[in-house]
């Protein structure tokens, strides 16, 4: 992957953090289907603020081990061009949802240490992208979206099957820094682009893909 870092904006749950994500040259945009989070949206929602989304730009689920029913019933109500499998999911169940929906798929791998990098050749052949998220805290009750940062180094150098993004407590005033430490060429956000839970801030949005694209 060349050129410039790619930014997903995640979480996004009304118009106008959409027409900020496009206007701010973002692109990949998150929508969330699990029901503990503060930025879950209703499939019906999803369908609303994604329909006006151009061709080019990658529109995202994401679903934490959800069931083949809770996939059908997304595809038949909202375009989406990605699932992001952000649970628990086993590399089998992975290359299942991909096969079986012929979508291609995000795995999100949760990190606290080297070892945890460990896992992912075993997905890296399955997904067509990986994440790289900080691992959740104990009682924590969400896999990801919890303002986490880890130590974005230990990604430097390493390489997989398939490209990866990098997620976890990135803003604005860090994204920047991350890149250059992890290698990344993706980059991931939710509430570091938030003003409250589940409430995107339009400003934020422009400043994070502005650093992270090194405008």
């Amino acid at each position: 992957m060349t050129g410039a870092v790619q930014v997903k904006i995640c979480g996004l749950t009304d118009e106008e953090a959409v027409e900020a994500a496009l206007d701010a040259g973002a692109d990949f945009l998150g929508v969330v289907f699990f029901a503990r989070s503060p930025r879950v949206v209703s499939l019906e929602r999803a369908a609303e603020i994604l329909q006006w989304v151009p061709e080019g730009i990658h529109k995202v689920g994401l679903f934490v081990d959800p069931d083949d029913a809770l996939l059908t019933e997304a595809m038949n109500h909202v375009r989406l061009d990605f699932f992001q499998l952000h649970g628990a999911e086993s590399p089998e169940r992975v290359e299942q949802v991909r096969l079986e929906f012929g979508m291609p798929v995000i795995k999100a791998l949760g990190v606290s240490g080297p070892a945890d990098l460990e896992a992912a050749a075993a997905y890296a052949e399955v997904a067509d992208w990986l994440m790289f998220d900080a691992k959740p805290p104990a009682g924590a009750e969400r896999p990801g979206g919890n303002a986490m940062p880890f130590d974005w180094s230990i990604l430097k150098g390493r390489s997989w099957s398939c490209p990866w993004f990098l997620a976890g407590g990135l803003t604005e005033d860090t994204v920047a820094e991350a890149i250059r430490l992890s290698g990344a060429r993706a980059v991931d956000v939710s509430s570091g682009v938030e003003r409250a839970p589940g409430v995107k801030d339009p400003d934020r949005i422009a400043r994070f893909v502005a650093a992270a694209k090194g405008r």
